[in-house]
């Protein structure tokens, strides 16, 4: 069975008609499902961390941070392998393996929770080997920029994303529902009593983890007998060069702005509606709230490719700095972050659905503005994109962490936001003074406006209708 592609020429209309779009659209449609399960591994420790001091499980709120960070701290670490990965083993290799790759820490951390005298450490190298969930992303998004033409990467991309993006909410919806019943008898093991509130009830935690187990390998499979790889190969060394560009950090400052913050909140917020509004009389349930965040952010991540293709991706990161900077700013003096009362709890749930939303746009759009930076180079472009995601994958550690660190010192997450925002209001700055700035080098004009700019100028740019007019760096 031959596993690389004997051509590829996505920008070769004819190419595509008959033959590059169908391989395409059957790559990305089996690559996102695994995404999803991909992110639902990598975030199943922030929702299983809410619960365990509710079995027995006797860990400090700063420990339960920790639990919740260590996946964003291997997920980055391991997307900055999986960022060098495709053009040297392709596509069908690389996916099919960190697919199966999965099962190993979810079969581990099932037996973990089924026993209450398994020790923190324990939990926090098992919520390490989770990060594999998050580190194969690099690998995902790369694989997908070389299967579509220009015109059609944001679109793509933004679909896979996005998707993939729900495995979030996937986990943290699901578990609380998957928990309640044994489903799959005595193969996983005996319950364990939840005490909330008074009420005691029977759980099996350990569903959790072991639902996503058949899923993954399923997916497996279909990988390896479906998938093929685009024959754009390239050595470790080769690919290094994409650190000589000063668009390549740039791009990286923009994208931890973006997906960074959505990751870091997406593990942070279940325990921070536990320790700022957990000690008020009927607190509210983290796991009934905190899948919305992710939702929120992942269903505009799908929404937004189609417009970061037609008006460019720039302008929309733009509007997503100015909106997670405004809500940080309102979470901070609006008192959300070190509540005196639980009536301050809708408002609180509001904002942070709102940076959700506003990481989400962010999300989709730099996906449209990276390959355009890089447009000169298919396979720069397509490393850069696993580049930014490896260092964005940090964003679960730092914020879990910080947050912590930040709560347990002074018993409120304003010192954190404080220097979130600063972080956003640098990283907004860059992109409008090098991607939304009329008239810069690599200035996104989208589809619509390129097409003017074409004919007014005279000019044409490697992808038409993309980029503005080149000048010299």
């Amino acid at each position: 069975m031959t596993t690389w592609l004997k051509e590829w020429a996505t920008e070769d209309q004819q190419f595509w008609r008959n033959t590059g779009k169908r391989i395409a659209w059957r790559t990305l449609t089996i690559t996102t499902i695994s995404l999803l399960f991909s992110f639902s591994t990598w975030f199943i420790m922030s929702v299983v961390a809410v619960r365990l001091p509710r079995v027995g499980f006797e860990f400090s709120a700063m420990q339960l941070f920790w639990l919740a960070a260590m996946p964003g701290l291997a997920g980055g670490t391991l997307r900055i392998i999986h960022a060098f990965l495709i053009p040297m083993f392709g596509t069908r290799h690389v996916i099919t393996i960190a697919t199966l790759l999965k099962v190993f820490p979810l079969l581990g951390l099932g037996l973990a929770i089924a026993n209450l005298q398994t020790p923190f450490w324990v939990f926090l190298a098992l919520a390490f080997a989770l990060g594999l969930g998050g580190g194969d992303f690099s690998s995902y998004m790369p694989s997908t920029r070389l299967f579509f033409p220009a015109r059609l990467q944001g679109t793509a991309l933004g679909i896979q994303a996005g998707i993939g993006n729900f495995g979030v909410s996937v986990a943290q919806f699901v578990t609380p529902w998957i928990i309640g019943f044994a489903v799959f008898g005595a193969l996983a093991g005996g319950s364990q009593s939840l005490t909330r509130g008074g009420t005691t009830t029977t759980v099996w935690m350990q569903n959790a983890a072991y639902i996503y187990v058949v899923p993954l390998l399923i997916m497996t499979v279909l990988a390896w007998i479906f998938l093929r790889s685009v024959p754009v190969r390239a050595s470790f060394r080769q690919q290094l060069d994409i650190f000589g560009d000063k668009h390549t950090w740039f791009c990286t400052i923009t994208y931890v702005m973006t997906f960074g913050s959505f990751a870091g909140l997406s593990a942070a917020f279940p325990l921070m509606i536990q320790t700022l509004y957990g000690h008020f009389p009927d607190a509210p349930d983290p796991l009934t709230y905190a899948f919305l965040g992710p939702l929120v952010g992942s269903l505009i991540r799908v929404v937004m490719g189609f417009p970061s293709d037609r008006f460019g991706g720039s302008i929309f990161t733009q509007i997503s700095g100015a909106g997670l900077i405004i809500c940080g700013v309102v979470l901070i003096f609006g008192g959300y972050l070190a509540p005196s009362s639980p009536g301050q709890f809708p408002g609180f749930v509001l904002m942070m659905l709102l940076l959700f939303f506003f990481s989400g746009i962010g999300n989709a759009s730099t996906f449209r503005q990276f390959p355009i930076v890089f447009a000169h180079s298919p396979r720069q472009g397509a490393g850069v994109i696993g580049w930014t995601a490896a260092i964005a994958a940090y964003g679960p550690f730092i914020f879990s962490s910080l947050i912590g660190l930040s709560i347990a010192r002074t018993a409120s997450a304003a010192p954190f936001f404080w220097g979130a925002i600063a972080f956003w209001v640098l990283a907004s700055a860059i992109n409008f003074w090098y991607y939304t700035r009329p008239g810069e080098q690599r200035w996104d004009f989208g589809t619509k406006w390129g097409t003017w700019w074409d004919a007014a100028s005279q000019e044409s740019p490697q992808v038409s209708g993309a980029r503005g007019p080149a000048k010299t760096a």
